[in-house]
């Protein structure tokens, strides 16, 4: 079965897993139209929501016949596309603790100005130019209390600071075992929070929730980290508070379009801490990606689908 590995930026699919008896092709750069790349591809592994797999493009793809996706869930995958094509699409485990781990990397990197001294210690510039922000006694925000929500409010407990937390459906029975309070709404969040945490998962109800109203109930003191979905937030509202410091700042790891282009605005706002979509990116994840992603094209070869989404 020929295959292509799309997306693998780190060149580490091949060394992560055991491919022999697969004809595997790996393209580490990311291409915006790849249909002519998977001309001859009858299995395809995708890397998260890289590359859209669109009613469009499984027409072009005439021989395709196996689409696997990291982790379990994919918003870029038209399922009923793949369907209609007569493409299996299958999945692979993925940990939450990475995620949680570079949540809390952006919250500290923020409160602590870390690449603002890093910068400064390497390039000569001043010895200690900043103050931190303390965490103990501060509110960590969690709009969503899912398994990831859960896991930063824990740590957030930890440091001592005060946890609340609100998504549409949640309520006090959930929160209160973990000693985490309940908030009245998006806007009461927001308005209590010092660091707001987002941990939603993408669908119709969360895109834009995160919208200009919502912003607006922040404290200029306050931090904004979506380690989450892009698309949860108004990302021209977001723009406008960053830029007008309305708020102190946001820690950005998820982005409408992926790569960031070098234009894009946020690329130079000072009060941004970003980085290029790591949340899921360790070595334990990605052995799990693609050593599941072999195992689920011997299973379809054998005739018998694993992980199908």
């Amino acid at each position: 079965m020929r295959c292509v590995v799309l997306d693998d930026y780190q060149g580490v699919a091949l060394s992560n897993a055991d491919w022999s008896g697969l004809d595997v092709v790996v393209q580490r750069e990311h291409l915006d139209d790849p249909a002519s790349v998977l001309a001859d591809a009858e299995c395809v592994v995708i890397m998260r929501e890289r590359t859209p797999f669109t009613a469009s493009l499984f027409s072009r793809l005439p021989r395709l016949r196996l689409l696997i996706t990291s982790g379990m869930r994919n918003a870029s995958i038209d399922l009923e596309a793949a369907r209609s094509a007569g493409v299996t699409v299958c999945g692979t485990g993925s940990a939450k603790t990475p995620p949680t781990e570079l949540t809390w990397a952006l919250i500290l990197g923020l409160a602590r100005h870390i690449a603002v001294e890093n910068a400064a210690f390497h390039s000569g510039g001043p010895w200690q130019s900043t103050v931190g922000v303390d965490l103990a006694g501060k509110t960590l925000g969690l709009l969503g209390f899912g398994n990831l929500g859960r896991a930063v409010g824990r740590i957030g407990k930890a440091f001592g600071m005060d946890v609340v937390a609100w998504s549409p459906n949640l309520s006090v029975d959930r929160v209160e075992p973990e000693g985490v309070r309940l908030a009245s709404s998006l806007h009461d969040l927001f308005g209590q929070s010092d660091f707001a945490s987002i941990h939603l998962v993408l669908s119709d109800r969360s895109r834009g929730l995160v919208d200009a109203a919502a912003l607006a109930c922040l404290k200029p003191s306050a931090f904004l980290v979506n380690t989450s979905r892009a698309a949860i937030v108004d990302s021209f509202a977001l723009l406008e508070v960053l830029r007008d410091r309305r708020i102190a700042g946001a820690g950005l790891d998820v982005f409408e379009v992926e790569p960031l282009p070098l234009t894009d605005s946020l690329r130079g706002l000072p009060n941004v801490l970003a980085t290029p979509h790591l949340g899921y990116v360790t070595e334990t994840n990605y052995r799990t990606y693609f050593q599941e992603a072999v195992e689920d094209i011997h299973a379809f070869l054998r005739g018998t689908p694993v992980r199908e989404l």
